[in-house]
């Protein structure tokens, strides 16, 4: 999996991303393939872009990085005169034409029924929606539950300044949706942080609870006895009051790698939760860390170089030998 995260201050953008590259072997076993995969990208003079979720696409017969992807997509036409929100636009039309997922949901119904049936479970819906299915069963003592199933799925956080210096970011998931996240002409939408990947950890840490509470019958009943709203209402009451607008560049870059090296940590001596036990540790390996700011654009902090041994190389050392 991953982590990655983007850090909006005034005094510009932070953007932040492990070095962890896992994959599915032919048995669909989670493996960690690499500790020096780059997931941070430079779109444009003054645009960043972080993706988390899948590492490989198919083309051709042929799997290939997200990476070539990402270089293929930024040859479009125009695209440096798009603003923030447009990008995210494209991007996910762009990767909806590579991710073929709509096959992959296809067959989801049937292997649900199959594996709920292998335990004993009895089956009482399984309904279909965009980009995943919602199914309902009771389990061997009667006991009648629910459960969402999906594809990985592809994610991205695109953050940068538009030609007329205002700054944006937006999330952009495939299968999904182009979420707005910042927008410095919307009150109380200029500053913050956002994540994708492996998420827990921060969520816990920053908002109190992580995403998986909702599955927890409790809050189930009380979603029916309250609505949505007033219970995220009331969850959210638990979110640090960080102040994200006085934050300094070295802030921003400080939580970012807090975040990352903290999740790394706690995967090393976890294994799941109680409720939901058996998880890889998808966070790892080096941060990389990139700012962009409205005058200079964008910059690396820190990347990765190649090694050979304890020498070190960059890309840009090799391209010149002869």
């Amino acid at each position: 999996m991953s982590l990655c995260i983007n850090t909006t201050t005034p005094e510009g953008m932070v953007l932040a991303a492990d070095s962890r590259q896992s994959y599915r072997n032919m048995k669909g076993m989670s493996r960690i393939g690499s500790d020096s995969a780059s997931k941070i990208f430079q779109l444009g003079k003054r645009v960043g872009i972080v993706v988390a979720g899948l590492a490989f696409l198919p083309e051709n017969g042929i799997q290939k990085n997200i990476s070539r992807f990402i270089d293929e997509f930024k040859k479009q036409p125009d695209i440096e005169k798009f603003s923030i929100e447009k990008i995210g636009e494209t991007l996910q039309k762009f990767f909806e034409n590579k991710y073929k997922y709509k096959d992959e949901l296809k067959k989801l119904p049937n292997q649900i029924k199959a594996d709920l049936e292998r335990q004993g479970c009895e089956v009482v819906e399984i309904k279909e929606e965009i980009g995943h299915v919602r199914f309902k069963f009771k389990d061997p003592n009667k006991l009648e539950k629910e459960g969402v199933a999906g594809v990985d799925q592809l994610q991205f956080i695109i953050a940068g300044f538009n030609s007329d210096d205002s700054h944006q970011v937006v999330k952009v998931c495939v299968p999904g949706e182009v979420e707005k996240m910042r927008d410095s002409k919307s009150k109380g939408m200029e500053y913050g942080a956002s994540w994708i990947g492996q998420t827990d950890v921060i969520s816990r840490i920053v908002l109190g609870f992580d995403g998986r509470i909702g599955n927890l019958p409790i809050l189930q009943e009380a979603v029916t006895k309250f609505t949505p709203q007033v219970v995220q209402q009331q969850l959210r009451s638990l979110e640090y009051n960080i102040q994200w607008g006085t934050m300094t560049f070295q802030d921003g870059i400080d939580f970012s790698v807090l975040a990352i090296e903290t999740t790394n940590a706690i995967q090393r001596f976890s294994d799941g939760i109680a409720g939901d036990p058996g998880d890889i540790p998808g966070v790892g390996g080096p941060a990389d860390v990139a700012i962009i700011t409205s005058e200079k654009g964008f910059t690396w902090v820190t990347k990765k170089n190649l090694r050979v041994g304890d020498k070190e190389l960059d890309l840009q050392s090799i391209k010149n030998i002869d």
